[in-house]
């Protein structure tokens, strides 16, 4: 067993007794049959929680039933977040019983009364202790929503999108881009299906797919294939590897059997009739005229993350175009290579991010805390006369919802500035 999930656990245990110290305070006036079921309610919960911790220890969780596998783990940070606010307004109220205490010691201290030192006693704080359950019970409604209503509702954004050097036949060119399917994370093939429905509705003339096309592992991909297939365009449907697609962050048996499965995604790509574009670059053609197209295998400017993306060999004999696009998964990678060593690639395109499925976006403002780690994460941001359009991605990882960045289809029109 890893040490590092034993200390998870005890922690978890931890946090859970101490938050049941502001549950007793809530429930105190209560009868005594509702204390003893909130008691093992709340206990039955923690038990389920810790249990199912170690129990992914034993059996490889990705044998267990998706939908299983994904709601559970959902319901664990969801209640694990909601008990940390509460943990939060807890110690808050300890910090003040403590200054209480002391400064109550010291007015003892100093006194002769024997009455006052006797009735002395510090007490919780019932309004601090209630905050802060009726403020965890925020985020856990929100994300409750975010799984039920949030995780299917996609968004259309549209973008003009102008270039000086557009050629003419290809001013008005309608370019859908979508990534981050994870089908992994869906139970059914049914919204996926809506997905495609309404990027067919659009009639793009071309459609663009930048990464993470699964979780793991390939065989997540398969029962969408034949909704796959629907997706077409006159010029195309070009398609890049996420960091997900490589099956870094699976437990494989050995490297040949990892290197099965990412061989096997990659002829998917060309079973369901996309171009799948390997450091390697190719041209739109419409009445003689050209745009350039290149495609990079994941490239990221973050540590953490794989670099297996070559832009030298993707370049290789290019001919530089009135407009040149990029396909590139990690939006990191503009900033880190492309706005400094390849400056004629005017329109970058990218996922990755999601958006951290959560956040808010109202006209004039957005905000997500992926921010924090990633300085363009959504939407369309331009440096001189280069461009990268961030997508916040149609699926979802890990938790299985959106709550306020939601999932999304961008379609941009391609115009002469």
């Amino acid at each position: 067993m890893s040490i590092r999930i034993l200390i998870f656990a005890v922690i978890l245990f931890l946090i859970d007794l101490y938050v049941f110290q502001g549950v007793k305070l809530l429930i105190q006036n209560k009868s005594v049959i509702t204390q003893r079921i909130v008691f093992w309610v709340y206990w039955s919960i923690t038990a389920l929680t810790i249990f199912t911790i170690f129990l992914g220890q034993w059996i490889d969780w990705h044998t267990w039933p998706k939908a299983l596998r994904v709601y559970i783990f959902a319901m664990i940070f969801i209640v694990s977040l909601s008990k940390i606010i509460v943990t939060i307004f807890m110690l808050l109220d300890d910090v003040i019983r403590l200054f209480r205490f002391a400064f109550g010691w010291i007015a003892i201290k100093f006194s002769s009364s024997y009455e006052a030192s006797e009735s002395f006693r510090v007490s919780r704080l019932d309004f601090l202790v209630k905050t802060g359950f009726i403020l965890s019970a925020i985020p856990f409604f929100s994300l409750i929503y975010g799984m039920v209503k949030g995780a299917y509702n996609y968004q259309i954004h549209r973008r003009n999108i102008a270039f000086k050097d557009l050629p003419e036949p290809f001013h008005g060119m309608k370019i859908v881009q979508i990534s981050d399917l994870h089908t992994g994370s869906f139970n059914t093939t049914e919204h996926l299906a809506k997905a495609v429905e309404l990027i067919m509705n659009e009639k793009p003339d071309v459609i663009f797919f930048t990464g993470d096309l699964v979780n793991d592992i390939h065989t997540e991909a398969l029962p969408f294939k034949e909704i796959f297939q629907r997706l077409s365009a006159p010029h195309g449907v070009f398609s890049i590897l996420g960091n997900h697609d490589y099956g870094d962050y699976y437990n494989w048996p050995n490297i040949e059997s990892k290197n099965e499965n990412l061989e096997k995604l990659k002829a998917f790509h060309g079973e369901v009739g996309w171009t799948l574009m390997l450091n390697e670059h190719t041209y739109l053609e419409k009445d003689g005229a050209k745009i350039g197209l290149i495609g990079v295998e994941n490239y990221s400017g973050k540590k953490n993350f794989s670099r297996y993306g070559d832009m030298q060999k993707a370049t290789e004999n290019y001919e530089v175009q009135g407009v040149n696009i990029l396909l590139s998964h990690d939006p990191s990678h503009w900033n880190t290579q492309i706005t400094n060593e390849y400056r004629y690639v005017d329109l970058t395109l990218s996922g990755h991010t999601h958006g951290m499925q959560f956040g808010i976006e109202i006209p004039g403002f957005k905000w997500s805390p992926v921010q924090y780690m990633y300085k363009q994460w959504a939407d369309l941001y331009e440096q001189e006369h280069q461009k990268l359009y961030v997508n916040r991605g149609l699926g979802f990882l890990g938790y299985p919802g959106r709550v306020g960045i939601l999932p999304e289809i961008s379609v941009f029109n391609l115009t002469k500035a």
